[in-house]
């Protein structure tokens, strides 16, 4: 009996091993997963969301969730604002869900849409915009040109449509400048 006893205790003994040796490969699985996911990952599951970002500079956004590029997300700000935020600016993300897209599962076409996409679909619609820069100042005008690295600004006033005779002057922006860009729609 009292063998029988000892080799009872030694199996669960074994079995408690086990499973604890299980469960500690399940947690390490787990952490090394969500070590290999990007925000952007969290923010395509919770398209349609709202969520708050607080952004270099200052600057503060919220609103429903439309769009998740590369390198930039579109948020709905409701009462026909839009902002563009450049991923690279923001500094906390508030709403997001406990899930993630699949990393890198956007796609080979979307994986090419990055900022200056975005930035070209605003210029070619010519929507007033005010453009938010890293040390917080902002810039009112129209997108006029997306080059490589820069987009042309022709500054005029705010929420004025551009006209040659109300362009102050025509602004040369470093996209490495740019937190996000704001427009009516």
């Amino acid at each position: 009996m009292r063998w029988e006893a000892l080799f009872a205790d030694l199996e669960a003994q074994a079995e408690s091993l086990e499973q604890a040796e299980r469960a500690g490969e399940i947690d390490e699985r787990t952490r090394g997963e969500v070590g290999s996911l990007h925000w952007r990952d969290r923010a395509r599951s919770a398209v349609g969301s709202s969520i708050r970002l607080r952004l270099a500079g200052g600057l503060a956004a919220s609103g429903n969730l439309v769009r998740v590029g590369p390198d930039w997300v579109l948020l709905d700000e409701g009462a026909g604002h839009e902002v563009v935020v450049v991923s690279a600016a923001v500094l906390v993300v508030r709403g997001l869900g406990r899930y993630a897209a699949v990393p890198d599962s956007k796609g080979v076409v979307a994986s090419r849409l990055g900022l200056r996409y975005a930035l070209r679909g605003i210029a070619r619609d010519r929507s007033a915009v005010r453009v938010h820069l890293v040390d917080g100042s902002t810039l009112d005008g129209t997108v006029d040109r997306v080059g490589a690295d820069f987009i042309e600004v022709a500054a005029h006033p705010a929420a004025e449509p551009r006209r040659r005779q109300e362009v102050r002057e025509v602004e040369l922006v470093a996209l490495g400048a740019v937190v996000a860009v704001r427009r009516s729609v």
